[in-house]
């Protein structure tokens, strides 16, 4: 291993740790309390974003259980470079709120599209209109409800343009790029997936109100769940669209494993070059947004994560020539997370052949038949083909998972699909 990513690894190992975060965390908490301020959090709302109609119906309730003022700030939508796949992910958005909303117990039906534009730029107006009111999330829900439903929508506001600026040069600020996005104290909350987050740093701020409830409003489901049927997904195959360059796929990898054994499905293992190395932006601020969000996710699992040697470029092609006769060899899940647990949790340099030999040989493989694959093109037109048809579920990213016509994405997605093989 090179001394760069020896010193790499162990940079990322701190930031990403748990003690850097509590650090961070008592450090705003003392400048709070020095200022006099209150609890408070900025709400970044999209218009046309699913993910805010979300939000909007969980807010009320989140300030009645705690002391947390919050603060709306009508954003723009996400930029191009965070949406290079607008079309799709609009449309995977409203597909994805709408699973999202049933399963939370709130509201939200696909209408099958966007509203118009001129419809957006009424609603953004109207709401622009609310953003002192202090039943904010109240009244914007109604004006979300009219959007989505097509019902009519309040006519004539001025198009609030400084208040939109002001929220995008907010967010970019603050480090984000997204709706739908809670701010506090330094850390980013994901709509109603993270709101759990949230709400566990207020209680351990003393921020939760008397009488409120002990569940969190969301908390997200475990998968496998109890009870699973193996006779259910016999037959069923189960497949896992996977990129070494991904740090999401490595926190799902053992849990997607676990599904398909729960329930006699077959695993089929879908790698795919990286968004970066197809061309796509991956900007550093989505990087750490992303790896901040990891390391949390993969905390509260119990996943060792942080420690990292970023294997994109050629690391990630050494890999993937590897990966066909680790699959022909039985061994392709064990070679996947071998790779995917080095690179991200143990700081080895899968571009070299130290690295890349550990790697190999403990996921059960033969290093000098492995190492004679490297530098092949071999694995190329496989990984096109899986993107291909992945991207022909109207879904551009990994980790995503199929089973039968029911796809998804998201690591925090799994009880789609187990939703999907118990069916």
């Amino acid at each position: 291993m090179s001394l760069k990513t020896l010193i790499a690894s162990h940079v990322t190992q701190y930031v990403t740790g748990e003690s850097r975060q509590m650090k961070l965390r008592a450090n705003a908490e003392r400048k709070r309390q020095k200022e006099g301020r209150v609890h408070q959090a900025e709400y970044f709302h999209v218009a046309g974003d699913p993910y805010s109609h979300l939000v909007l119906q969980v807010l009320p309730a989140l300030q009645a259980r705690y002391a947390l003022k919050v603060k709306p700030m009508l954003a723009p939508p996400p930029r191009d470079w965070a949406a290079p796949e607008r079309q799709k992910l609009e449309d995977y958005s409203r597909e994805d709120a709408a699973r999202l909303a049933a399963r939370a117990g709130l509201s939200f039906a696909d209408p099958g599209s966007q509203p118009s534009s001129e419809r957006l730029a009424a609603a953004e107006a109207a709401l622009g209109a609310l953003l002192d009111a202090p039943d904010f999330a109240q009244r914007a829900l109604a004006i979300s409800e009219a959007l989505w439903t097509g019902a009519p929508l309040p006519a004539g506001g001025a198009a609030p343009v400084a208040a939109l600026a002001e929220a995008d040069a907010a967010r970019e600020k603050l480090g984000h790029y997204l709706g739908g996005m809670i701010h506090y104290e330094g850390e980013w909350y994901w709509g109603v997936d993270r709101l759990h987050y949230l709400e566990r740093r207020q209680r351990e701020l003393g921020a939760q109100k008397a009488g409120a409830p002990d569940a969190f409003l969301f908390d997200p489901p475990e998968s496998p769940r109890a009870g699973a049927d193996v006779a259910a997904g016999k037959g069923k195959e189960l497949h896992y669209y996977l990129s070494f360059r991904s740090p999401y796929t490595y926190i799902v990898a053992e849990r997607v494993k676990a599904l398909a054994e729960a329930y006699g499905a077959e695993l089929k293992l879908r790698f795919v070059l990286p968004m970066v190395m197809r061309g796509l932006p991956v900007p550093r601020m989505k990087g750490m947004y992303i790896t901040k969000d990891v390391a949390r996710e993969a905390r509260r699992m119990g996943i060792p994560f942080g420690k990292i040697a970023d294997p994109v470029g050629t690391p990630v092609e050494r890999g993937y020539s590897i990966l066909p006769m680790a699959m022909e060899e039985g061994v392709g899940f064990e070679f996947c997370h071998s790779f995917l647990k080095g690179v991200w949790a143990e700081g080895i340099d899968a571009g070299s052949d130290d690295g890349l030999k550990q790697i190999v040989e403990r996921a059960g493989l033969d290093w000098s038949r492995a190492r004679g694959l490297i530098g092949g093109d071999h694995w190329r037109a496989e990984a096109e083909a899986n993107r291909a048809e992945m991207m022909g579920l109207g879904i551009w990213g990994v980790p995503s998972f199929r089973v039968g016509e029911v796809a998804t994405w998201g690591q925090d997605r799994m009880w789609i699909i187990e939703d999907a093989l118990k069916g």
